[in-house]
């Protein structure tokens, strides 16, 4: 590892303070890079217009902001059509033909007409923090823009009303491609990437995963990118019976997960993500192929096999509690 990437990565260990934030000066927003937003929507009309709203109130002022709309048949392509009028030049609306939430993300992200200097997933139904742009550009701008970046972080979590409830889990671990394989660390609303990442997204193209946040992390990981996991939120991520995915807190959560590695669902889910993988191989560094290589032996081989690759990878979840129930859903053969 390069002195250069050592330094980016203890950056993340040791984030900017608020403080620190406050002291440095925001340039003009013609002296910013362009971020362009990625906002995917699905009758989300009941909380789209404070979404929209913390974008405008962003401090980066540099930003365009390209919506997906899902075939909402609600006021949402109302509410984005006023936009447009609003932010006219910075704004573009399109209409997909019912993808999904996941396939509509990744149709955005490995458009190559969809251009910029930094990439935000963005969600119909969050409230962005002010910094939230500010702070993921602080640690992009430290990459060179030749190698894939991809910034995420912790959220805190709020009631349909608004009222905060508590917090996403805080990993300390550094992200990597073992992590990636079995685990997603960092929600997409809290994703921005540079354009080195948007090119790997555009090389896979349309692939049929899990997730598109997963998906992010697993194949700039894998293609020997950097991904970093911000321990501070600086997003409201609202939980409410609309969530396609809500967040993994608390008892209930764990008990989810739990049942979803012994009645094999979480394998059905490493299928999907491990075949997108295999198609792009061409992508992945040769270590990355060969983590792949042992990770199809921990799922599929004999016990012995499974076992063995599995204490000799780098395939580990970010907590103990995490590991154990990875290594039982090896040992069942339901990973």
């Amino acid at each position: 590892m390069s002195s250069h990437y050592a330094h980016s990565i203890a950056k993340l260990q040791h984030p900017l303070t608020a403080t620190e934030e406050q002291r440095t000066p925001l340039s003009s927003a013609a002296q910013q890079p362009c971020i362009t937003i990625l906002l995917c929507t699905y009758n989300g009309a009941r909380f789209l217009r404070a979404q929209i709203a913390s974008i405008e109130k962003q401090s980066h002022r540099n930003w365009r902001l390209v919506a997906s709309d899902d075939g909402s048949t609600d006021e949402t392509l109302g509410i984005l059509r006023h936009v447009s009028q609003r932010i006219r030049g910075r704004f573009e609306l399109r209409q997909s033909a019912q993808l999904g939430p996941c396939a509509n993300f990744l149709a955005l992200a490995s458009d190559p007409n969809i251009r910029g200097e930094y990439f935000a997933f963005c969600d119909q139904d969050d409230v962005w923090h002010a910094n939230k742009l500010t702070r993921a550009l602080r640690w992009l701008e430290t990459i060179p823009e030749s190698v894939p970046a991809v910034y995420g972080a912790r959220t805190r979590l709020v009631c349909a009303a608004g009222q905060p409830v508590g917090y996403s889990p805080k990993f300390a671990k550094a992200p990597s491609f073992g992590n990636a394989l079995v685990q997603s660390i960092a929600g997409g609303n809290t994703m921005v990437f540079n354009r080195a990442a948007k090119q790997i997204l555009e090389k896979a193209g349309a692939v049929n995963v899990v997730s598109h946040d997963w998906w992010t992390y697993q194949l700039v990981s894998g293609a020997g990118g950097i991904v970093v996991y911000d321990p501070e939120p600086h997003l409201d991520y609202r939980q409410h019976a609309a969530n396609q995915i809500g967040c993994n807190m608390g008892l209930q959560a764990k008990w989810w997960r739990l049942k979803m590695t012994l009645t094999g669902g979480f394998a059905v889910w490493n299928d999907t993500n491990f075949f997108a993988l295999r198609r792009c191989t061409h992508l992945l560094t040769s270590d990355s192929r060969e983590l792949l290589d042992m990770y199809e032996v921990m799922r599929k081989g004999r016990l012995k096999n499974r076992l063995k690759a599995f204490f000799c990878s780098s395939a580990r979840r970010q907590s103990l509690v995490g590991n154990i129930v990875l290594l039982l859903a090896i040992v069942l053969k339901k990973l």
